[in-house]
Order: structure tokens, then sequence, then C-alpha cells
């Protein structure tokens, strides 16, 4: 018998004072001990990120004491961050205390203006055409992301983000409504067989018109403490990277040479596309990161998530938006 099915043989017992509440709900009050009932959406899921979704503002080192610790139970017993929680389970979380966020005010504009960009959706997915300039998540001093205001807007208790896509990027981010709909795309991401198509403006002209860039990408962090990417091929943490480029269209910016480039990302690294391109001299045009010596007057990072390949689903796009379709010349073929 494993440590985690000792977890689910009994459950807690309450009084009238201490029913717990349900998971899908906000909680209330953080200066009181709390006891929250797993409910179908976060069955099966780890016992961190559980806490993690519900504990904003906490640092995930605190969240990894409060579990060593034994401030975090599980149906009145002792657990561990990699456990496994199950429908009826009854987590335990003493009284902590978290930066006061209120929450968020959605314009009806903004409002509005995001329920307009779904471009796809069923009984378990949402797929958001993202603009430019928005964070998936809230935190970073960021009040709320993209999931905040679509929890808030639409009034569903439900919706996780399957992946995250930069904040300057524009273009498709896949929503779940539905635990298993998370469950089941997430492992098409481990598997790789969700195929992701981005769509960029970079510098230059590659004498190849396609090309597969194979080059290990280390993370690192600048004296800000800002995060950031970078191949090296002898450091031991780099990990394996591939992207695929296709190069659509070749002409001038403001007298520079500029290419409109499709990228396919083999593996999901940080800030993957943007590293392999400045990699081979064709940095993205905006990139405030890898282009800081940026001649073409692009105030953008112009990179798109274009499409989608989703086992089992119709191909998803979302059209490249006007601020880099108007830097495309009419007389360019755009793809389809």
């Amino acid at each position: 018998m494993t440590d985690n099915d000792t977890l689910h043989k009994a459950p807690a017992i309450f009084n009238s004072k201490t029913r717990p509440q349900s998971a899908d709900d906000e909680i209330g009050n953080f200066e009181k001990v709390n006891y929250l009932e797993v409910t179908r959406h976060q069955h099966d899921q780890r016992l961190d990120n559980f806490l993690l979704n519900r504990l904003k503002g906490l640092p995930k080192s605190h969240i990894y004491k409060m579990i060593r610790s034994d401030e975090i139970r599980v149906n009145n017993k002792r657990c561990k961050a990699h456990d496994r929680l199950q429908r009826e389970d009854v987590v335990r979380i003493a009284p902590v205390q978290l930066a006061t966020r209120e929450k968020p005010i959605i314009s009806t504009e903004f409002a509005n203006s995001l329920l307009a960009r779904v471009v796809y959706e069923d009984k378990g997915l949402i797929v958001l055409n993202k603009p430019s300039g928005i964070a998936v998540h809230g935190g970073s001093g960021l009040n709320f992301g993209v999931i905040e205001a679509m929890r808030e807007v639409t009034g569903k208790k439900y919706l996780e983000l399957i992946h995250r896509i930069d904040k300057d990027t524009s273009g498709l981010l896949m929503i779940s409504k539905k635990r298993s709909t998370l469950k089941t795309l997430q492992q098409h991401l481990v598997d790789k067989t969700i195929q992701k198509h981005y769509l960029c403006l970079a510098k230059g002209q590659p004498a190849m018109s396609e090309q597969r860039i194979d080059a290990p990408l280390l993370r690192y962090t600048v004296a800000s403490g800002e995060r950031r990417v970078k191949v090296d091929a002898q450091d031991e943490l780099a990990k394996e990277s591939q992207t695929d480029i296709n190069v659509h269209a070749r002409f001038t910016l403001n007298n520079q040479p500029v290419s409109l480039i499709e990228a396919k990302p083999l593996t999901g690294r940080t800030h993957q596309i943007r590293v392999h391109l400045a990699h081979i001299g064709h940095a993205i045009l905006g990139d405030d990161k890898y282009n800081v010596h940026d001649k073409s007057g692009v105030h953008r990072l112009c990179l798109h998530a274009w499409r989608l390949d989703i086992p089992g689903y119709k191909t998803i796009t979302a059209p490249l938006p006007e601020e880099m379709l108007a830097l495309v010349p009419d007389n360019q073929t755009l793809p389809q």
C-alpha cells in the first residue's frame, strides 16, 4: 500500500461549524482554517497544483513548506506535494497570510472583446485568439490575466489554462472547461501529438526556405530578476530543443530585409521560437529581449500563434492580427 492510498481510506468527520466548502468556490477568508472538498473538477490533480490554484499570491516555496510542516492535510492525514486528490477528499488549509488581491473589475468593453475572440468552443474546450500585450494569468504585479478575466465574464467556476503563451505573443490559447479535457490535451502536449504553428516577422532573409533549428536551450536570470533563455550546448542543464521553420515571404520594411516565417516548435521550451530565430541571425521584429538592436520601427512582438492541429479536432486557426498584417506588402501571399 502506498502513502497516497492511505489518504483515501476514510473521509474526515466534521461538525456543523466546520463543514467543508466546495473546492470550486473561492476561499473567502484565509485567516482561518479552511476545509475544501474536492469535486470532479480537481479529481486526480496533484496536491501542490491544487494549492497553487487556490493560494494565489503565495510563493510556491511557502506552499511546499506548509505541506512539509503539516499545515496542509488531506482527510485529516499527513500528505505529500505529489499526492493525487480524489473526488470528495477534504483538504485542510491552515490560516495563511496572503497579499490582498481584490476581485478583478472587468469592463464591459473588455469582456465583450474577449468573448468575441473565442474562435472555437465545445463542451470541454475554449480556444481564444489572445491579443498581444495581455498576460495569460495574473501575478508579478498584474491583478488579472486572460484566465481570471474569462472566469469572471463567463461566470464559469471551472476554467483552466491548458498551456501558456507569452504576454506579448498573440494568437491561439487553449482553455479547458472540464478536468477531463485538461488532462487529455495536456497529455497530448506531453506526447507531442499537438502541433502548434506560429507566424512571425523576422529580420533578414534566410538562405534556405525550410530548415530545422536544433539547439539546446538554457534558462537563466538576469541581474534584474527577469527570466531569459539562451542557446548553450555546453551546460548539462540545457534542454534539447528543435524548431522547424518555413519562409513564406521575403520583402523589405523601412529599407530593411524582412521575412514572414512559419515556425513549428517540436519541443515546448520557454521563449523557444524567439531564441532559436535570434540564434540563426533572424530575430523576431519587436522583440525587446532577443532583438535589442531592432531597426524595423515595429512596436510589438511580431509573433502570432496561428494554427493548432489537435488529434480528434478540426484544424483551428487565427488570422494574422491587423498590426502584423499591415507590415506585409499586398503582393505577398499569406499561408492559409
